[in-house]
């Protein structure tokens, strides 16, 4: 909701909206837990005992694999926190908090959910190329502070997305510029695309209902009337 209120307001203004999508490869795993434990003391401030719990928890992390019956011997993980709980995610929102400074001094919206970053802006379609040559700018500081934190952009996955009225986005698409944007783009389950006529979603939903409804045809015949 925080980014469809914008966008609604963007286009309400005859502004063009830019959605750049960022994903982290192996976030969880990547974690250094002397750069969290700092974080955690300087941003935070945890001290003493409680940061003593912290690196506890991250120190001494033993993990094996099994294969056919078999446990090879353990492995002690120097790097990473456990993913799929809810201590995991709340350090890795603590770990990246530097991250959401750096993008908020850079002048751009951002929303941040586990290890998917989304970045945002409006502006008139005159200011095009201002705008996205300062977008590129900000991921250059963006990709280096990943660098410097151990931590990785998968680039390969990094989606950018215009949404506007059909006339300025053909005048966009005209002018010679090198960024390649898609049409559409998932965005944590809901997928935006460029003229906002959620046609894309739309069809997921139908085609996610319909594998749904088959599934329960298979199985109508065991149904008595009062469950179905």
């Amino acid at each position: 909701m925080y980014i469809h209120d914008h966008l609604i307001t963007a286009i309400g203004s005859q502004k063009l909206f830019c959605l750049c999508l960022i994903h982290l490869s192996a976030a969880f795993d990547t974690i250094n837990h002397d750069i969290l434990l700092t974080r955690l003391s300087f941003w935070f401030g945890i001290h003493g005992s409680v940061l003593n719990w912290f690196k506890s928890y991250l120190s001494s992390r033993a993990s094996c694999v099994k294969c056919n019956d078999c446990f090879p011997s353990s492995h002690t993980s120097l790097y990473g926190i456990p993913q799929g709980c809810v201590l995991g995610h709340l350090l890795l929102i603590m770990y990246t908090t530097p991250l959401s400074t750096l993008i908020l001094y850079l002048s751009l919206y951002h929303y941040f959910y586990a290890d998917d970053i989304q970045l945002f802006l409006s502006f008139h379609p005159a200011g095009f190329h201002a705008n996205i040559s300062h977008l590129q700018n900000a991921l250059t500081h963006i990709t280096s502070w990943m660098t410097s934190g151990l931590l990785s952009l998968n680039s390969s996955k990094t989606e950018l997305l215009l949404i506007g009225l059909k006339r300025q986005l053909s005048e966009i698409h005209n002018s010679s510029t090198s960024i390649d944007t898609t049409q559409s783009a998932g965005n944590l389950g809901f997928i935006f695309d460029e003229h906002l006529s959620f046609s894309d979603q739309i069809f997921a939903l139908s085609k996610s209902c319909y594998h749904h409804i088959r599934a329960f045809r298979c199985i109508r015949p065991t149904l008595t009337f009062t469950t179905q």
